[in-house]
């Protein structure tokens, strides 16, 4: 049966670390529906069903382990699986065969995250902060942090459908770093905003890792990866194609 297990790791692995995540031949498959053009003719023999659903075999047979305290980054094109797996790891998505267990908590930054469109910044940090487990005095006490690091200003008392692609997007990274979880998951989150605080965010991954935090990244900007990673995982078409140190495997990427 497949699993994602968030039951605490034990094991050691050849003497490093403790192992944060243990993904074991996993594959992970889904049906996604697509629509073709039909004659009259035609979706009256089909019974008028015009879509049809293909299977996406997204992951495939992925093993690896990744260690407390280390940042990892996921390249490859799009379609090649990275952000699949990064769903997997966080328990959104189901495996088709394998398993995942992981030691702690987990964390998913993306810039899909969901808001409360209707809502003020404000109203979105505190809901945000009480879904993480914070009493409600500690989020007040981080709310002068969060305006700052977001750079929103009087921005924070509107509703959230007024503010731009960037500007949401910021104060989702500043609202998911509230707490900072045992293995923070980070999906393109930091490719948005100005350069300011693209360095900001940056800033703020490096200071998790220094606290013996597990991040694991996938974006496409290898300069990020380059700046906080120190080892790659490169996917394509759902499988491993390499893992190693940072610059060993990009410079293979980049050569593709």
């Amino acid at each position: 049966m497949p699993v994602t297990d968030p039951n605490p790791l034990s094991m050691l692995d050849d003497g490093r670390s403790p192992v944060a995540v243990e993904i074991k031949d996993v594959d992970i498959k889904y049906k996604v529906y697509e629509e073709k053009y039909f004659s009259a003719r035609e979706l009256v023999s089909r019974g008028f069903r015009g879509r049809t659903s293909i299977e996406v075999h997204a992951v495939k047979s992925v093993s690896l382990n990744v260690h407390v305290g280390e940042a990892i980054g996921i390249v490859g094109s799009n379609g090649s699986g990275k952000s699949t797996l990064l769903r997997a790891v966080a328990g959104l998505q189901s495996l088709a065969n394998g398993s995942i267990r992981v030691r702690g908590d987990v964390g998913l930054l993306g810039v899909g995250a969901a808001l409360k469109p209707l809502l003020s910044g404000y109203r979105n940090v505190m809901l945000g902060g009480l879904a993480m487990g914070l009493d409600p005095d500690e989020v007040r006490g981080k709310m002068d942090e969060i305006i700052e690091f977001s750079g929103l200003g009087e921005a924070m008392g509107r509703p959230m459908n007024t503010y731009s692609s960037g500007m949401r997007a910021r104060l989702t990274f500043s609202i998911a770093t509230l707490r900072v979880p045992d293995i923070l998951l980070i999906d393109e989150a930091l490719a948005v905003g100005d350069k300011d605080f693209r360095e900001r965010s940056l800033e703020r991954v490096r200071e998790i890792q220094e606290a013996a935090g597990t991040i694991i990244m996938v974006t496409h900007n290898l300069g990020e990866i380059r700046e906080t990673c120190s080892r790659v995982i490169w996917l394509d078409n759902g499988t491993v194609q390499s893992d190693g140190p940072t610059e060993e495997v990009l410079t293979l990427y980049e050569a593709r």
